[in-house]
């Protein structure tokens, strides 16, 4: 007996990924893998990301799993759907339980299991799975495993809450050596010319940002010992040699006590590997960004959303638009690589707002920004607060929260060219800077057609 692990993210059906050529491995069912293997339970891991549905399903066939355990999000849903229906209707993979878990399953219960999916976890999945998949194979209730939902007599039965790990030290290292982590490698060296690898040291966000979905790790945070990070680094530098790091964390920095500890453990153990990370702005002291640069950070991925204080404030996130664009600044002038998130379109945004997320991108002047349109995920404030204003609500089965539309200032239309105003007016402005002109003309060009087009439909 065993149990697949697996996700339904292939690659190279990734048109936009397949120009960008970062993937990185899928830590949430690792670290599942390496906590059962703790637990003396044998289990396979299929990540599908260089391989194809056809070799995932082969797999599953020859392994004839007691139950598939699928790792499910927006990216990856309309993948799932397809495998679920596969596994549950095809009798040459032997019908094993299908497990399914990840952020997308807790505000979609019963679609998930109407779908046929045996058993959905909800929220952290390492000790739901060992307690579920151990009542699995020795066909024991159900009902005492927290943290599950399932259908008894075509009603949905959600058991308790499962309770938080508080003590994040007693998690094994994720299983990495049950994946081919060569081909991340490679893939990365090959386009890139260097390697990067992910780790994570925090669960859960205290903050309350509306847009922010927090169905996995909930609005927490726990920390695992600094000391135990650094051991981490030591053993992907002398397992794996990649050349930088991503930790994973949404605000690395919210603990400088923490960053404090991390400083002295890297420089103490000789783990420094380059490193980047995301935080947030008034988290970014002088010290912390000194203390960042000096264990390896050279870039610092730092939160605004918007350039409008007024958008800021509708989305809860609780900062000064003028602490962010300082923060960039400080960090660019100590060497250290920024970059942001902007998102046009929020309800009430209008053109003045996205005009002063412009400005504020060209004064603050990130290193990067990455920029979409807002979209409402199930089970947020904001998907909450649009709720009856929703004007686009496709089939479930065929679409994801990402296709949901609502009654904004302007249409949705608007905003896809706004985004595209943004990013020439912005980068026209960095190439000119740059002594560019040629390129910076070609830019504002398209910034220019942009508006016209913006204003077209405004209405």
């Amino acid at each position: 007996m065993s149990i697949v692990l697996t996700h339904a993210y292939y690659l190279f059906e990734d048109d936009k990924e397949q120009k960008i050529m970062k993937p990185y491995a899928p830590l949430g069912i690792l670290y599942i893998s390496g906590y059962l293997k703790k637990h003396n339970i044998i289990n396979d891991v299929f990540d599908a990301t260089f391989y194809s549905y056809k070799e995932q399903l082969k797999f599953i066939e020859e392994k004839q799993p007691k139950a598939v355990a699928i790792y499910t999000n927006l990216m990856t849903k309309l993948n799932v759907v397809t495998l679920v229906k596969e596994l549950s209707t095809n009798s040459v993979f032997g019908f094993p339980k299908i497990i399914l878990g990840g952020p997308d399953v807790t505000y979609n219960l019963k679609s998930y299991l109407n779908l046929g999916a045996d058993f959905l976890i909800i929220g952290e999945g390492e000790e739901t799975t060992l307690e579920l998949y151990t009542a699995i194979i020795n066909n024991t209730s159900f009902e005492n495993v927290a943290g599950i939902a399932y259908l008894k007599e075509n009603k949905v039965v959600k058991t308790a809450p499962r309770i938080k790990m508080k003590d994040l030290a007693d998690l094994p290292l994720p299983n990495r050596a049950a994946i081919p982590v060569d081909k991340y490698l490679k893939t990365w060296k090959d386009f890139h010319g260097k390697s990067s690898m992910t780790v994570s040291t925090q669960r859960g966000c205290p903050y309350t940002c509306k847009w922010c979905s927090t169905a996995v790790y909930g609005q927490s945070y726990r920390r695992r010992p600094a000391n135990l990070v650094a051991q981490e680094l030591i053993y992907l530098k002398e397992t794996y040699n990649p050349d930088t790091v991503w930790f994973v964390d949404d605000v690395f920095t919210v603990s400088h006590k923490w960053i404090k500890d991390f400083h002295k453990e890297v420089i103490a153990q000789n783990a420094i590997i380059p490193f980047e990370c995301i935080t947030r702005a008034e988290r970014l002291t002088d010290e912390v960004l000194q203390l960042l640069k000096e264990a390896g950070c050279y870039r610092i991925w730092i939160g605004a959303e918007s350039g409008s204080q007024k958008i800021i404030d509708a989305m809860d996130r609780r900062v000064d638009v003028d602490v962010v664009k300082i923060a960039i600044q400080k960090t660019n002038k100590l060497g250290i690589e920024t970059g942001t998130f902007i998102m046009v379109g929020y309800p009430g945004e209008d053109e003045t707002d996205i005009r002063e997320t412009v400005q504020y991108l060209k004064d603050a002047n990130p290193t990067h920004f990455t920029i979409t349109v807002a979209y409402p995920i199930k089970g947020t404030s904001l998907y909450n607060e649009i709720e009856d204003k929703i004007t686009v609500k496709p089939d479930w089965n065929s679409s994801t929260d990402r296709d949901i539309d609502f009654k904004r200032t302007y249409s949705k239309k608007y905003y896809n060219y706004a985004l595209k105003y943004v990013i020439n007016d912005v980068n026209a402005s960095k190439q000119q800077k740059q002594g560019n002109y040629f390129n910076a003309f070609k830019m504002k060009t398209k910034s220019l057609v942009s508006q016209t087009i913006m204003k077209y439909y405004k209405d």
